[in-house]
């Protein structure tokens, strides 16, 4: 078991690290030379860079850390070991990638930069989270504020994005700062599929007169587990039975053609579900 835990940190340290990775090389390649607009702690450091000539990746740097010592003293010191490897690992890949790639310029072209630097962010982004980890740095106030004052974390974090963006406007003209919120749009897009991949299923019901039939046509053929709902009809106030069932969102087909074929006037409802715990999905199957 130990061994196993030790196995389970490690992959989870390689990801969070690899996140911050990918985050870094997205603002690297695509905002940076182009000088597009951005929420977050690399917006305040684009701010600060034009104020101040304080290099982007030395007041990330210093930015994360500063809030992760707020952060460990608001938010309890679990929060902070899962925010450590975030605040020196960005900030430093930035800054090798900017040593390293010193001239490098992919493209100039606004739309395709705005695309793919938020693909490259939420991917980045989504990495991190999945991974159980926090990216720090302008992730911290809204969750202080969620915490102390009961603010909504989407609301805080969007209300802080929203003034970054406005004063890059000092600077910025404002076609990059719009430029700048669609990058945001696709990042927030990215970063919620990728947190839902894998986890996502379709949850079929099944009202019909031959319920004990489709039940063990779904437990013999799917190997799918079945769960029999107690149900009254709303015009005849007919005792029946409705069949429910989680299976792959692959398995629908194959399943709608099972169930017609036993009641071809069976009455189905299909819900996609965003996640699935328990025997069968994130448990190992057990059959007796």
């Amino acid at each position: 078991m130990k061994q196993q835990n030790v196995w389970q940190t490690v992959v989870s340290l390689f990801m969070v690290v690899l996140g911050n990775v990918l985050y870094a090389l997205a603002i690297k390649l695509f905002l940076l030379p182009i000088g597009l607009a951005t929420g977050g702690t690399t917006g305040i450091a684009l701010f600060m860079n034009y104020a101040a000539g304080i290099p982007v990746s030395l007041f990330v740097l210093l930015f994360n850390v500063v809030m992760l010592i707020v952060g460990y003293f608001l938010l309890g010191g679990q929060f902070a070991v899962t925010t450590v490897v975030s605040t020196f690992v960005y900030p430093i890949s930035l800054e090798l990638l900017n040593r390293l790639l010193p001239d490098i310029v992919l493209t100039q072209d606004m739309l395709l930069c705005t695309i793919f630097a938020g693909l490259g962010v939420g991917l980045g982004l989504g990495i991190v989270i999945r991974a159980g980890a926090s990216t720090g740095g302008m992730d911290i106030p809204p969750l202080v504020l969620n915490r102390y004052f009961k603010i909504p974390v989407s609301v805080g974090l969007y209300l802080f994005d929203f003034c970054i963006l406005l004063a890059q406007m000092l600077f910025c003209p404002v076609e990059k700062v719009l430029y700048g919120i669609l990058m945001m749009l696709i990042y927030t897009l990215v970063l919620d599929k990728l947190i839902l991949m894998g986890t996502m299923r379709t949850e079929v019901k099944v009202v019909s007169q031959k319920s004990k039939e489709i039940r063990d046509a779904i437990l013999q053929q799917m190997d799918r587990g079945v769960t029999l709902l107690t149900g009254e009809s709303g015009y005849l106030h007919q005792n029946t039975q409705v069949v429910m069932s989680v299976i792959s969102n692959r398995e629908l087909p194959r399943v709608e053609k099972l169930i017609h074929s036993i009641d071809p006037e069976n009455f189905m409802v299909v819900s996609r579900v965003s996640e699935v715990r328990g025997r069968g999905f994130s448990m190992s199957k057990k059959y007796q």
